[in-house]
């Protein structure tokens, strides 16, 4: 296997993401028992629930620019350490108020990683397998979270049990912290810092058969004419006004679309829908994740073949349609009756399997691959920025709105969002599928309109 390099690279890389879902997924098991330990309001909960997305937003605010000065990897690395820590933090929290600043802290590395291994990924991908392995990102967040469940499940019946699930992220801390060590930075990133030799290397080792010299050739152009090196001289180019609609767009479809509400809250949804005990909600909430985990696949497999358009109109109608089904099922709870909890779990379902097929991935594919070389990092940080801010509004208004709206009209809100985000991606999403990172900057640089890529 000529790639065998390139995809041991990207396996390593993608651990991030798996640590990232496991602190993403892990609390909405922990949550149940947290909440008789403390006795928490609906409002502390949602508190303690969007910490980790207080933080997000500060960590991918303020990395950005140090991904583009000290390089992708060694960020991957501080974010490792930061996961380990926070992770023993909170195991030991002593009461609420230290908890949810141990969450705040591994949010920080959260909003990281979800910027700077995308980033990773793209910049060392060939073309023709760029969406499969930022795909492999999402993947590997859907794993932290299928993770986080099974961790869940089994720590359930233990004393200090929502202590023991929050500490094993440290696990998978160790294994990216050791991994990212024997890994190599980018070949884009190293051309920008003008190490030629270095870059020359890691294109031989992660793609055989390139013409080192023409990609070279390539890379330099852009950074040549893209000559955006301060953020004044960026926030003055009116070519990337549209890349930025572009990115921060499909990270308020991806957030907006009310993913994170199941799968923080997934248990509590469950338990409300009928499912009597804490346990018995965890178990639904696993199979939930095991399809979450099942269904990326599909587009590791699609997004280079069918394109990331179609996935994303065939992935954001069934999120609508489900959404509908959902807030229906709560609407005429009465009429359903025993039966309400299998409408919710068939409803949760539908949903993920759409939303793991097509958002999920394809829109962190979007952001890695719109930007310019010279300003990546720091754009992608922004977008990181808006997906962390949309993520924590909805994440912490859902228990309130849950309980004082109700779960009808919240759900159908989400659906009527869905089909603006349908309209979105006709109109302002290219389609990437096959174009060089390269020649996607030219297109933006020659006012190529989205739909004509």
């Amino acid at each position: 296997m000529k790639y065998i390099w390139l995809y041991v690279v990207a396996v390593i890389a993608s651990l991030g993401g798996l640590l990232s879902g496991y602190d993403t997924g892990v609390i909405s098991g922990a949550l149940l028992f947290i909440n008789e330990s403390w006795n928490l309001t609906d409002t502390t909960q949602g508190i303690l629930v969007s910490s980790v997305l207080i933080g997000a937003v500060i960590g991918a605010a303020t990395n950005g620019v140090l991904a583009d000065m000290f390089g992708r990897k060694k960020i991957i690395i501080a974010t490792a350490i930061i996961f380990i820590l926070g992770s023993i933090f909170c195991a030991f929290a002593p009461n609420i108020y230290v908890l949810i600043a141990s969450r705040l802290f591994i949010g920080f590395a959260v909003g990281i990683v979800n910027f700077v291994v995308p980033l990773y990924l793209s910049e060392i991908s060939p073309k023709n397998l760029r969406g499969t392995l930022v795909s492999l990102y999402q993947w590997a967040i859907t794993a932290g979270i299928l993770f986080s469940y099974f961790i869940n499940a089994v720590f359930a019946p233990a004393v200090y049990n929502w202590r023991w699930m929050l500490f094993a992220g440290v696990l998978p801390g160790l294994v990216l912290l050791i991994g990212m060590c024997f890994m190599t930075d980018t070949p884009r990133w190293l051309l920008s810092k003008d190490r030629e030799d270095e870059a020359r290397r890691v294109f031989a080792k992660i793609e055989p058969d390139i013409d080192i010299d023409s990609e070279i050739d390539n890379v330099r152009a852009n950074l040549k004419s893209d000559d955006s090196g301060s953020v004044m001289q960026f926030k003055l180019k009116k070519w990337m006004i549209m890349p930025f609609v572009v990115g921060i767009g499909i990270m308020f479809a991806q957030i907006c679309t009310g993913i994170n509400t199941i799968i923080y809250y997934a248990p509590t949804i469950f338990k409300n829908a009928g499912f009597e005990s804490n346990i018995s909600a965890i178990y639904a909430t696993t199979g939930i994740g095991i399809i979450n985990f099942l269904m990326t696949i599909v587009a590791l497999f699609f997004t280079d073949k069918l394109g990331r358009k179609p996935l994303l109109y065939f992935g954001l109608t069934g999120v609508m349609l489900s959404l509908i089904a959902l807030g229906g099922a709560f609407a005429f709870a009465d009429f359903f009756g025993d039966n309400l909890k299998w409408v919710t779990v068939g409803s949760l379902i539908t949903y993920i399997i759409c939303f793991a097929m097509s958002l999920g991935p394809i829109g962190w594919i979007l952001v890695s691959e719109v930007f310019p070389l010279s300003i990546r990092g720091r754009a992608m940080s922004i977008c990181t920025v808006s997906n962390f801010v949309f993520n924590f509004l909805v994440v912490s208004s859902f228990p309130v709105l849950l309980n004082r709206v109700g779960g009808a009209l919240t759900f159908w809100g989400f659906g009527i969002v869905s089909l603006l985000c349908i309209i979105f991606v006709y109109f302002f999403v290219p389609e990437t599928k096959g174009i060089s990172l390269e020649t996607i900057e030219t297109n933006w640089m020659k006012g190529v309109k989205p739909r004509d890529f």
